[in-house]
């Protein structure tokens, strides 16, 4: 059994290697024309990405096409190996229209292997810490129903929580309008953005000030919080060094014993949300449910 994974799901690449995942997809970004891959942060320069966005470059993101997927998967299809690939969520991306192509194309060459795909409906380490989980679980050798009744019982408790600095970037994603991102930024408004139960981001509630929201995601996350003895508690900032020593800080008082992974926002995050925006990622009681 071959497993992979995603870059969006932007897992650490240390941790990435410390449970022996080698099978990486590489998801495309744009920067002022520019399209590079994400290598889960091994030489990827965060903050020279904020700086360059707050410069006014562009930042896309963009989709995998079908040849792309084929060459990732097909010495594993020749070989008769079975896939388990663990993705984002389906409704963040048209790229698994690709993929399908891509792998219904290999099956019809190469009838003797398998591929499964496993939607998370999470992205960053909303994804990427049920993909450390699964690759774990895999070392300690369960099978893949094993795994699948794991991430059945995870992947639905893996809440992010997302506090936006800048309400452009909000606004070019059509998160909010844009009479509601100029009042919005006069006012020191900070939205606080929430992974539902779908696989999408909504905004769910819009907070004075930072400070404030910060707060905020901050007690959600002590109340709500579980399963911490099995997995990590995480604080993700674009560029945002004050934010980042608060948080810590106060969860570290708050709950002495998680394991704090502390990381950089990547850039699918980061181009839609913007720089300075703060995230936590942890495992508590299920998601919000969708309101779109």
């Amino acid at each position: 059994m071959v497993f992979f994974c995603d870059t969006n799901c932007e897992l650490n690449y240390k941790i990435a290697e410390s449970v022996g995942i080698t099978n990486i997809i590489r998801m495309p970004y744009t920067l002022d024309g520019v399209e590079k891959f994400y290598d889960l942060g091994k030489d990827h320069n965060a903050k020279a990405f904020f700086d360059a966005l707050r410069d006014g470059q562009t930042a896309i993101t963009s989709a995998l096409n079908p040849a792309d997927y084929t060459e990732y998967f097909e010495p594993f299809f020749k070989a008769g190996e079975d896939i388990f690939y663990i993705s984002f969520s389906s409704e963040m991306s048209g790229t698994f229209k690709y993929m399908d192509t891509a792998v219904k194309e290999l099956k019809e060459k190469y009838p003797k292997a398998s591929f499964t795909r496993y939607d998370t409906k999470g992205i960053s380490l909303a994804a990427g810490v049920p993909v450390w989980a699964a690759a774990k679980a895999f070392a300690e050798g369960k099978t893949v129903n094993e795994v699948i009744r794991l991430l059945d019982s995870l992947c639905p408790r893996m809440n992010a929580l997302l506090v936006a600095d800048d309400l452009n970037y909000l606004k070019r994603g059509g998160r909010l309008s844009s009479a509601q991102a100029f009042f919005g930024s006069i006012l020191k408004i900070k939205p606080i953005i929430k992974l539902t139960n779908k696989g999408t981001l909504e905004v769910f509630e819009k907070v004075s000030g930072a400070n404030k929201a910060y707060l905020q995601i901050t007690q959600e996350l002590v109340a709500s919080v579980s399963d911490l003895d099995d997995y990590p508690v995480c604080i993700l900032t674009a560029d945002n060094d004050e934010a980042r020593e608060i948080l810590v800080e106060e969860l570290r008082e708050l709950l002495p014993k998680a394991n704090l992974w502390v990381y950089d926002v990547g850039p699918v995050i980061g181009t839609h949300c913007g720089p300075g925006t703060v995230a936590v990622v942890f495992v508590g009681d299920e998601r919000p449910r969708a309101t779109v």
